[in-house]
């Protein structure tokens, strides 16, 4: 006998009942099948309702397990959403701590006052161009600047005016290198620049300009008294690296034209 489903069990169950009437009916009292029959259909109607029961409990566990699909495809889906939101969190937060990881870096290598790289930048710098200018054989210029007298500056008017002037002076350094030239605050009213493709007479031409710009510059300092405007004026040294020896070799001579230009009288530029 194969499985039934409900609707089944239950026209079959109406059906025994029909043969039941039949069998309790008197005038078959006598009939020998009779007791057979009766036993027979008390055995069929057993199984129907086993069948039924059976089938019964198959849809209640059916009726749970779908109902457990979805709570679990519910569940499933909001871990989905859950997630989704810890990525997107996690994104936003990555991309947080690299900006400010960036940014640390960034402030790391600049110098606050003026905005330039700092020495540590320079540093740096100083490498990666000294292997360029090996690797292309082209010239690399390095210049120092120093302002002339800045203690005296700073003593007459303050060290507002001092730091203004400093500005002042990064300004000029925007104003005239190129876009490829490298400057930083070497340390306190000293500067380092880097000239790459750029040989001493070239790098000479441009040191002129700086100096020239400087002179020209004026520091207004409303305590004075007589409103006269801080002038400045600034020595320079140079010199060009030479590949067989260690950049500080190119550094170290650069400032010893630094000092000839200072005792020159300041306010010029000289080639070591």
């Amino acid at each position: 006998m194969g499985v039934m489903d409900g609707g089944h069990l239950e026209d079959e169950g109406a059906l025994l009942d029909e043969i039941g009437a039949l069998l309790a009916e008197p005038a078959h009292e006598g009939n020998p099948l009779r007791p057979f029959l009766q036993r027979l259909h008390d055995l069929h109607r057993r199984q129907s309702e086993r069948l039924l029961r059976l089938v019964r409990i198959s849809d209640g566990y059916h009726g749970m397990a779908r109902d457990d699909s979805d709570a679990l495809a519910d569940r499933i889906e909001r871990e989905v959403r859950r997630l989704q939101k810890l990525a997107r969190i996690s994104d936003l937060y990555q991309r947080e701590l690299r900006e400010q990881s960036e940014a640390m870096r960034d402030a790391s290598l600049k110098d606050p006052l003026t905005g330039l790289g700092n020495r540590r930048y320079l540093m740096q710098r100083l490498d990666e161009e000294a292997a360029r200018a090996l690797r292309t054989q082209r010239p690399l210029c390095i210049a120092i600047l120093d302002v002339d007298e800045f203690k005296r500056v700073n003593d007459e008017h303050g060290h507002d005016i001092g730091d203004r002037a400093l500005c002042g002076i990064a300004e000029v350094f925007d104003d005239v290198l190129r876009d490829y030239d490298i400057v930083g605050r070497w340390g306190g009213e000293e500067f380092l620049i880097l000239l790459p493709d750029t040989t001493l007479d070239s790098g000479m031409r441009i040191a002129e300009r700086i100096r020239a710009q400087i002179a020209g510059l004026r520091i207004e300092d409303d305590r004075q008294a007589s409103n006269q405007p801080v002038r400045l004026t600034a020595s320079m040294g140079l010199s060009v690296y030479e590949r067989e020896k260690p950049v500080a070799a190119t550094i170290a001579r650069a400032d010893d034209a630094l000092l000839s230009a200072k005792r020159a009288g300041r306010n010029c530029c000289r080639a070591g």
